[in-house]
């Protein structure tokens, strides 16, 4: 063979080995397991209990199990390996178009574990072996913290707890650099948290000290090192715990602050298939599900933003448009805007007379929707009438309520068994307005605030809460 066509074959050779395969192959080898089940699971951004079943295979008679895939929409992560018990596994690490050998001794995992070309896996295996000395050492330290008999064993406990601490950061951080890119680098990446500077820290006149600088920092660098461009990251039991820090406990609970945040996470996941899927998920459930008044307003902006301009593209026709329904009853009533008016009977009127709410002349109207029917009604409206009458009145305000059922014989016993004559009480007994849809009245009692432009500034209170805040507007700079 001449030089020339040896070159070419070489060269070829090359371009062969450079591309990836799709998907995996694994061939898991357990001698003492013949004729079961195993099964290839993975995490979905939340930790255990919480895994999903990607791929299964069943043992041959020599113990041997091959899981092969060539989706090409296979991610990497952290996969288990769990047995037919569906307790007993061992996590592994799996990129896509990997290909080796696995194995185990179920009686010594996951130390029994060995891998045959995987580097990585050698190394996810010498970490594990490393977090378990860790672990172990940590736990001596508490014993020796609970027999700590003076401030200075105290005190001397700390610093060798911060020195360990100080070794498992040191250990990710030498493998960052020494692997950059690597599955188990992005992991570890992931992990990392902001170390905030010691030291004083002053605001910008150089007087004052920042007492805020701690909580500045640490929410300013929050995601320095976590790499929301690597779709592997959601098949780890990291992402779901960072999220829920962020957004519950360094962001503040303000619609503003949630929608800013929300697309500052959006827009970094933006182009990923699984981060930014569910990225838009968990930020849409939390302000659906939140009990913060207010997030209805997030939840609105999401959809509009996101879900009506073809983001989600995962949904079916019908999953979407539950959401875009569910967002078009909440627009017209989220907090900040104009109360939708209403034009409704006043009950019991001698002369058929409509109540106009615009017309309410008060410093704020509470507008509540009540059901003579309804167990949780007939426990709020009385202690919303008590606390009418005894602070809401000389506030200046007065009630707005419409009965949702068209029985005119339950609704006047309603009114007098609970006494509720100072209210400005409507019906609609031939079901002809659309309350309901404009101030999504799904369930009862469904109570709101508005200011004397009728601007709604609450929405879904109760008697616990409503006066505080008519005590916050009221202190409220105009």
């Amino acid at each position: 063979m001449n030089r020339i066509a040896l070159t070419a074959m070489l060269l070829l050779g090359m371009a062969l080995n450079s591309v990836a395969r799709d998907g995996y192959r694994i061939t898991l080898k357990v001698p003492a397991l013949k004729d079961s089940m195993v099964y290839l699971v993975h995490y979905y951004g939340k930790p255990l209990p919480t895994i999903y079943k990607r791929d299964s295979a069943r043992f041959d008679k020599k113990g041997v199990a091959v899981f092969d895939s060539k989706d090409p929409e296979f991610i990497g992560g952290i996969y288990m390996m769990l047995f037919s018990d569906r307790k007993t596994y061992f996590e592994l690490l799996l990129n896509k178009g990997d290909e080796f050998t696995v194995t185990a001794d179920l009686k010594k995992l996951p130390e029994s574990v060995s891998y045959t070309n995987s580097p990585e896996n050698d190394r996810f295996r010498e970490y594990v072996s490393f977090l378990k000395g860790y672990s172990e050492r940590q736990q001596g330290l508490q014993k020796e913290y609970v027999n700590a008999r003076t401030a200075d064993d105290t005190a001397a406990l700390r610093k060798r707890s911060a020195a360990m601490s100080k070794e498992l950061t040191t250990y990710r951080r030498e493998h960052v650099k020494k692997y950059p890119g690597t599955l188990l680098a992005s992991i570890f990446s992931s992990l990392e948290i902001p170390q905030v500077p010691e030291g004083p820290h002053y605001l910008p006149d150089g007087k004052t000290k920042d007492s805020a600088f701690a909580y500045t920092y640490y929410k300013a660098h929050y995601w320095d090192q976590f790499d929301l461009q690597d779709d592997r990251l959601i098949h780890t039991p990291v992402y779901d715990a960072r999220l829920d820090e962020y957004m519950n406990k360094l962001v503040l609970p303000w619609p503003d602050s949630v929608i800013k945040e929300s697309t500052m996470l959006l827009t970094k996941a933006r182009g990923t298939k699984e981060v930014f899927k569910y990225t838009l998920w968990w930020l849409t459930r939390m302000a659906e599900n939140s009990k913060v008044m207010g997030m209805d307003e997030v939840f609105v902006y999401l959809v509009e933003n996101y879900y009506m301009k073809g983001d989600a593209t995962w949904l079916t026709t019908d999953e979407l448009n539950k959401y875009i329904d569910r967002a078009m009853k909440i627009a017209p009533n989220v907090i900040g805007n104009l109360a939708p008016e209403i034009k409704l009977p006043m009950f019991a009127a001698d002369k058929h007379e409509d109540a106009s709410l615009h017309s309410v002349k008060a410093r704020y109207t509470l507008l509540v929707f009540y059901a003579p029917s309804c167990g949780h009604c007939r426990e709020e409206m009385p202690a919303i009438d008590s606390l009418y009458r005894t602070v809401l009145k000389e506030k200046g305000v007065k009630i707005y309520a419409v009965t949702t059922e068209g029985d005119p014989t339950a609704a006047k016993d309603f009114i007098t068994r609970y006494k509720l004559n100072d209210w400005m009480t409507t019906w609609d007994p031939d079901h002809s307005g659309d309350w309901r849809a404009k101030y999504d009245v799904y369930s009862t009692p469904t109570i709101y605030l508005l200011d004397e432009k009728k601007i709604i500034k609450g929405k879904r209170l109760d008697h616990s809460n409503i006066a505080t805040l008519v005590e916050m507007l009221d202190k409220k700079p105009k």
